[in-house]
């Protein structure tokens, strides 16, 4: 198998959950992120971050070199999470919309970067009550980064599909199992990464927009994967908030897999970002039972046969990162469904959004 170039990786791994906060009887949100930035300094921690709105909350790994040091962390970071919360009357909430609390009732986090976002967003922006994943993996060398964003692109539909955690929007079943994905399309500069050349090509169109003052810096970019503005990394936010830590889990460890495999084994060709973006759409709208495009197959296979599929194609990296057990989880996913599916599933047999409010506080909840 050949062997990536020795300042490829090193393929280490941080993750960012992001969180709703909720009111532990109402299960409305609550504006609360100031209150427990707070707490968490007084505490000595320091593990959350601030989002757009106040409404929500970020948790942040340490650099971990293998999914079993994320789980860890992951593991952690709830805790911490769940404990600031508590102790200030509230409670966490992992996935990619609330189900009912409606988006003009929320209040923009204050400070700098929140100001400029709320002055160029406007509405756009503040009807974003949606909490993603995103995944940072380590590669030094900024040209590999970029061929392996390129490379990455087709699997990002996939990767979505495997996490769909956003079927309700302010009090309404939307038919969809990633709404938060129809949210963050209507920001500027959002969706599939366009193919650069190299990472001058990339540099050269950031400094562009920089220098012509239409953009106010890279991480005002928030498209589904992209080469980060402060880390030698790529970070992938395709996923929705997976609710379970298993679910988060499994992603990181298919997302590191891919990496290294694509480093190792680029493909020849591209998938036209138009191919990319229609599979994406079968993933915002069946989840599981989208039906996608991968440049390992000519024909389209619904995500479920994918995974058994591109768990074979992967069983070396797989087998050297080991993270087997990690990554066959998907087929646990695939078989019982996503946090989307199951807020469904509690849809149905109760036709109330309260009802799934409060499963998916207890599921995020569970083991802390």
């Amino acid at each position: 198998m050949k062997q990536p170039a020795s300042d490829a990786g090193p393929f280490d791994l941080g993750v960012e959950e992001e969180y709703h906060v909720v009111d532990p009887h109402t299960w409305e949100l609550r504006s609360k992120i100031h209150p427990i930035l707070e707490l968490d300094m007084e505490n000595g921690v320091e593990d959350v971050r601030a989002e757009f709105l106040q409404s929500q909350v970020e948790a942040v790994t340490r650099i971990c070199a293998n999914v079993q040091e994320v789980r860890a962390e992951v593991e952690r970071m709830r805790q911490d999470a769940h404990h600031l919360a508590r102790d200030l009357g509230m409670a966490i909430m992992a996935a990619g919309t609330h189900p009912f609390s409606p988006w003009p009732e929320q209040e923009v986090t204050q400070g700098e970067r929140y100001a400029i976002l709320a002055h160029e967003l406007q509405d756009v922006g503040r009807r974003l009550i949606a909490c993603g994943l995103h995944i940072h993996v380590g590669i030094r060398d900024p040209d590999l980064r970029i061929l392996v964003m390129n490379q990455m692109r087709p699997f990002l539909p996939f990767l979505l599909a495997l996490s769909t955690s956003s079927p309700f929007l302010e009090g309404r079943f939307t038919g969809l199992h990633s709404y938060r994905s129809i949210l963050l399309a209507a920001l500027p500069r959002s969706g599939t990464p366009p193919r650069f050349d190299s990472w001058d090509d990339y540099q050269r169109t950031m400094e562009r927009l920089l220098r012509e003052r239409i953009l106010d810096g890279p991480s005002f970019v928030w498209w589904d994967a992209r080469p980060s503005s402060r880390y030698p990394t790529l970070e992938i936010r395709s996923p929705d908030m997976p609710t379970r830590i298993e679910e988060t889990v499994c992603i990181v460890a298919w997302i590191q897999a891919l990496a290294v495999k694509l480093t190792r084994d680029p493909f020849p060709y591209h998938l036209h970002r138009f191919v990319i973006e229609a599979s994406k759409w079968q993933a915002v709208r069946y989840g599981l039972d989208a039906r996608i495009v991968l440049p390992t197959d000519e024909s389209a296979r619904g995500v479920r046969e994918w995974v058994g599929i591109l768990l074979d194609w992967l069983a070396d990296v797989a087998e050297e990162l080991d993270s087997r057990q990690e990554m066959a989880y998907a087929h646990t996913i695939a078989s019982g469904g996503t946090s989307a599916d199951r807020q469904i599933q509690v849809w149905h047999e109760t036709r109330d959004v309260r009802a799934v409010a409060a499963h998916l506080v207890q599921e995020t909840e569970q083991g802390l």
